[in-house]
């Protein structure tokens, strides 16, 4: 921000405090970056209990914090999901003090979305990667104790047999919903774009998770910088 001439103005979502038609209306061009919104509930019975925790705001909250000190972590961790978020948050719970993390997967752990060496390390730091499981419900009275799980068949599905494990802490990790912006096509459940970004409305570039392509920092980078690239073109004529 020290370059000058930039504004930041906190506090304002998008769809409710502010609308796409008003930015259009006052700026000549608008890039969303707005990446996912809130993680995909599990469905199953106990997910309101106290201790069953968003794995996004708790990586986030983990990045932010000043004292990592005062963020909370169990002493029994069960991370639900198998991509790149699920591991993050199982490593982090583990080098938090956590004393027993198992990452729980619904399919074979070679269908994992996180790569190979993302599961390596965190098998190195000490979780437990648990694949071919899927949970059933969560057991507690006002705060989770216990999840009680199920073993699945080839296609991902519950066989019936169940078995339990203690969870004083539990991460939701199974993707992220897409808040969908009014106006802008679609590409699946993802903001349509074309070359560097440019969504369905003229002066609206998109790009990072929200839009279809790969969930990678690196490329939201990329996109960014691609979408920067094409607004100046555009604006200078």
């Amino acid at each position: 921000m020290q370059i000058g001439g930039i504004t930041m103005e906190l506090g304002k979502a998008l769809g409710s405090d502010i609308t796409l038609d008003g930015l259009a209306a006052d700026f000549d061009a608008v890039f969303l970056g707005i990446g996912l919104g809130n993680t995909n509930a599990l469905g199953i019975e106990g997910e309101e209990l106290g201790g069953v925790v968003d794995a996004v705001k708790f990586i986030a909250d983990l990045r932010q914090t000043d004292d990592l000190t005062k963020l909370p972590v169990g002493r029994n961790v069960v991370v639900i999901g198998g991509g790149m978020t699920a591991i993050d948050a199982a490593v982090q719970s583990k080098l938090l003090g956590a004393e027993n993390v198992t990452l729980v997967y619904r399919r074979s752990q070679d269908k994992m979305p996180a790569s190979e060496y993302e599961q390596h390390l965190a098998q190195s730091k000490g979780v437990h990667i648990m694949s071919g499981v899927a949970p059933v419900s969560l057991i507690g009275e006002g705060h989770v104790a216990a999840i009680e799980l199920a073993y699945t068949d080839e296609n991902a599905k519950p066989t019936g047999e169940t078995f339990t494990l203690p969870a004083d802490q539990v991460f939701k990790a199974i993707g992220q919903v897409f808040d969908e912006v009014a106006g802008l096509d679609t590409d699946g459940r993802k903001i349509k774009v074309t070359g560097a970004g440019r969504t369905s409305r003229a002066g609206v570039w998109a790009g990072g998770d929200c839009t279809a392509g790969e969930d990678l920092t690196v490329v939201a980078v990329s996109e960014g910088r691609d979408a920067a690239e094409d607004i100046h073109a555009s604006l200078m004529g």
